[in-house]
């Protein structure tokens, strides 16, 4: 796979295992979009709003955010009604990663302005083909509007 865009993805997730575990499939994919992580919903919401230790340099604007819901601290609910009620990032792309398949969250996250909502799997296989769809679709197909920061 080639990959045109190279613009950063954001990752907002908690697990350590997990986020290892994207970082070697998109190596496998060979996704060449710069990732940033963040652990927990204040430090996405600092990321995105160039608080604390973040600034331009170091907290690019991502071009989609892959956001796990159950997060330390603010959880995933809230940075994503936050993001999408800001007119400065409404138009970024969030799509939730999760293990929640609860029809709840589901609808909650779609209501507050989610893009996708893919759920966890536990079988690597089909982890792999989920993240293989996510990188065709929202990295390689997906057209982002040029925003002029």
């Amino acid at each position: 796979m080639s990959h045109i865009l190279q613009e950063p993805l954001l990752v907002v997730e908690d697990s350590n295992e997990d986020f290892m575990m994207l970082q070697r499939l998109m190596r496998r994919l060979e996704v060449k979009n710069p990732i940033y992580r963040c652990n927990d919903g204040d430090q996405a919401l600092n990321y995105l709003y160039r608080q604390g230790t973040y600034d331009t340099d170091s907290a690019p604007r991502p071009s989609v955010i892959l956001l796990d819901l159950n997060l330390p601290g603010v959880d995933g609910r809230y940075v994503l009604e936050k993001i999408k009620n800001d007119t400065t990032f409404r138009e970024i792309p969030i799509v939730v990663f999760t293990t929640s398949s609860n029809p709840q969250d589901i609808e909650l996250c779609y209501q507050k302005g989610a893009n996708g909502y893919l759920i966890k799997p536990m079988d690597y296989k089909e982890l792999q083909n989920i993240m293989r769809a996510f990188v065709e679709y929202w990295l390689e197909a997906n057209v982002i509007p040029i925003i002029r920061e």
